[in-house]
């Protein structure tokens, strides 16, 4: 299948095909609105993702449609922007095609590819069966499920232990005493060790994610659900968070990722920096040479660029991300360009690459947009220059860190900072009301308003 009639035939307007829905290759689109060039928007799912917020998914404090909106109806009055749900396959750099898992393929005269990251194992695929990553809302949904199961299983153990402890008890009048209190104290300790294990989360990675993850776990048991169980007390919950590194957040200053740890801890959270994952198996996490044994271990070290990008025959780094020069494109391929996750560009004053976040992604969505929006024109811009507007992680109710420019800031004031620009990035009016409702409503009542199992996998 070729192109057909998009664009249109004899518009002699230029074709421009953007592999993915995400930050980068949203805001790239959006910005083009009024530029005269045809646009096929591919991705994999429908819908944009809000990803910064995931973490809030996988722990039940916001619904899946809050953070994440239809690609077509953000796109429903622009008329140059064709949306595609498919997986790419190839791309064919020399004949300018891109081929789609489908068998179907498509001619650009430009290509921006912006296909984000997944999870990187570290050389240890087999690990992630065991210790599930968070980038997508099937990850989010899948890591909620086992979250909420995790202690619907606790309780049921425990009720049903003290259930036959009470049918011995009765037995024991007539039975051989010693006989039964044996049985009854095997299984006690069968039962014993099968809790803990169930009631241990251990999160791998100390970046913004795992931090995120790892407070909102320790606020679900020792907070959320403090009093709706009969058999297990959720405060016993175990919260261990893994990080390789010297101390929290690397990416920030070492005095913001100290105060991550202390509020961490406050919350009791298990915090364990320069620590080595050597491995990862269904029941337990091997840190160094100490075995963890838990049913619940959540994966957020890390990131691997789509493998897409081994198709074109252009040089990646370490992490499968493409090199790209100072004006985003290839070397070898000036008509196509990588942003976002996808990229390696390094930043013009400090001369290492820019992070994978979407900040990132956003401004060189925009800096494309002028960019092609010039050359249709037949002119030319300069580089592009990322500005640095702050970074920011939140690690509980009422709790974050930020840093802009030289200013750092934890607490309160940090929080409300981090909710309103979050609030403020979300596509949807109706979203932004309705998450700004939710955080309200949660941090006067100090619950999570979705806690549902809609899974009969147990």
């Amino acid at each position: 299948m070729s192109a057909g009639s998009w664009p249109p035939k004899d518009s002699g307007k230029p074709h421009l095909v953007i592999i993915g829905g995400g930050f980068g290759g949203l805001t790239l689109a959006r910005k083009l609105r009024r530029a005269p060039v045809y646009i096929t928007l591919i991705d994999k799912a429908n819908h944009h993702l809000f990803q910064p917020l995931l973490y809030q998914v996988a722990t039940a404090s916001l619904s899946p449609g809050h953070i994440a909106m239809p690609l077509r109806a953000i796109f429903r009055s622009q008329k140059n922007v064709r949306v595609l749900m498919n997986r790419v396959a190839e791309i064919v750099a020399g004949e300018k095609k891109v081929r789609l898992v489908s068998g179907d393929e498509f001619t650009y005269d430009r290509l921006v590819i912006a296909t984000g990251a997944r999870h990187s194992y570290f050389a240890h695929p087999e690990w992630e069966k065991n210790a599930p990553g968070l980038k997508s809302l099937a990850d989010a949904l899948r890591i909620r499920q086992k979250i909420l199961a995790t202690f619907e299983r606790a309780e049921m153990l425990l009720a049903v232990a003290q259930g036959s402890a009470e049918v011995r008890a009765g037995k024991d009048a007539i039975d051989a005493r010693s006989v039964a209190q044996g049985s009854a104290e095997v299984r006690a300790g069968t039962d014993t060790a099968e809790l803990k294990k169930l009631l241990t989360f251990v999160i791998v990675g100390g970046g913004p994610t795992g931090v995120e993850l790892a407070g909102s776990i320790a606020e679900i048991a020792h907070h959320t659900l403090r009093k709706e169980f009969r058999s297990i007390d959720p405060h016993t919950t175990r919260v261990i968070l893994v990080e390789g590194g010297d101390h929290l957040l690397m990416a920030f200053p070492g005095a913001l990722g100290k105060s991550a740890e202390e509020t961490l801890k406050k919350l009791g959270v298990e915090v364990r920096t320069k620590s080595i994952v050597k491995n990862v198996m269904y029941d337990g996490v091997y840190i160094g040479d100490e075995l963890i044994s838990s049913a619940n271990i959540f994966w957020a070290a890390g990131n691997t660029a789509s493998t897409v990008l081994s198709t074109l025959g252009t040089r990646l780094d370490a992490a499968g991300r493409a090199v790209v020069g100072s004006d985003l494109s290839l070397s070898e391929y000036p008509e196509i360009s990588v942003i976002g996750d996808a990229a390696h560009c390094v930043d013009h004053a400090s001369g290492k690459p820019l992070p994978g976040v979407a900040p990132v992604a956003i401004q060189q969505g925009q800096y494309l947009s002028r960019k092609i929006a010039a050359e249709l024109k037949g002119k030319k811009i300069g580089d592009f220059r990322y500005w640095d507007k702050g970074s920011m992680a939140t690690i509980g109710r009422g709790r974050a860190v930020a840093k802009v420019g030289k200013l750092q800031f934890s607490g309160m004031l940090a929080w409300l900072m981090w909710s309103f620009i979050h609030v403020l990035y979300l596509v949807g009016f109706r979203n932004r009301f309705a998450v700004m409702v939710l955080w309200m409503y949660s941090y006067i009542t100090n619950s999570r308003t979705v806690r549902l199992i809609t899974s009969d996998d147990l």
